[in-house]
């Protein structure tokens, strides 16, 4: 396949998981601890298992995808998931959504859509794996520790942490995506990205439960955006097409900015409701 309908499928997917994972993590017994500890009770959550495999899914199309596009376009197009969760929010669960919001999610689409003009396919730049495991090892490490020290403070500031590490398993599976899988399980490289995925799924986990999903998924993907684009253009090898370089600094700016301003609380709004039982 050409990369966009996997693409497709992976947007789909990270959407419906935000919005199963989003429930199950608000409705958490509100315990002391953040990370693996709130994992572990939510693994016995089937409707939080039900959003993870929705993420790993989702994952493992956005891999796909970043064997051949670009991860400005990858990563664009998985963070306007949040805008499929909102609009499965309100059509199914009733959320109550602004209608500026729609407006957002228009200005998302816009910029999405300049991004998939724009993109050109290519195959990545390989990461040398010492400095790759020192360069994007370090980061994570900080996230780590970052994390632990944060404990119950604001969800915005985890989200960020989140993204962090998401931006580190985005940079490398671009890189490795293309590879055989026998040479992708033998690589450290792809060691290091699932450690990376396990810490933004910690991350995220912790934000969801002490703040809105809007807030923290539009956090976590205006990071994760802003940092693999500037990577993928300017060590990985991501292409633009001749002539197309305003389309891309603008369908950039349209999705981060739709994303944040899709994560501005609103007081009297209710967008993810606990579930029953």
């Amino acid at each position: 396949m050409s990369g966009y309908p996997e693409l497709a499928i992976s947007t789909t997917l990270y959407g419906l998981g935000i919005v199963a994972q989003t429930v199950a993590a608000q409705r958490a017994d509100k315990k002391p601890g953040t990370g693996l500890g709130l994992l572990a009770r939510l693994a016995k959550d089937r409707l939080y298992l039900l959003g993870f495999a929705g993420q790993v899914g989702g994952f493992g199309f956005a891999f796909l995808a970043r064997a051949s596009l670009p991860l400005y376009l990858v990563q664009a197009g998985s963070s306007c998931a949040v805008g499929l969760a909102t609009a499965f929010g309100l059509l199914v669960l009733k959320w109550r959504v602004r209608a500026v919001e729609v407006a957002v999610l228009a200005v998302m689409a816009t910029g999405l859509v300049l991004l998939a003009a724009a993109s050109e396919p290519s195959v990545a730049q390989n990461i040398p794996v010492t400095p790759g495991l020192v360069l994007l090892g370090v980061p994570l490490l900080v996230v780590v520790v970052a994390t632990r020290a944060l404990q119950s403070s604001n969800a915005v500031a985890v989200s960020v942490l989140a993204g962090i590490a998401f931006a580190v398993v985005a940079i490398i599976s671009r890189s490795v995506a293309d590879e055989p899988v026998l040479d992708v399980l033998r690589n450290p490289l792809a060691w290091l990205m699932i450690v990376a995925a396990l810490v933004g799924q910690s991350c995220l986990a912790t934000a969801l439960q002490r703040g809105t999903a809007t807030s923290s998924v539009a956090s976590m993907d205006a990071t994760t955006v802003v940092l693999t684009s500037v990577i993928g253009l300017s060590l990985l090898g991501d292409r633009i097409t001749p002539g197309w370089e305003w389309a891309v600094g603008l369908g950039i700016t349209l999705v981060v900015f739709g994303v944040l301003a899709l994560g501005v609380p609103v007081r009297g709004t209710a967008p993810v409701p606990e579930a029953a039982g």
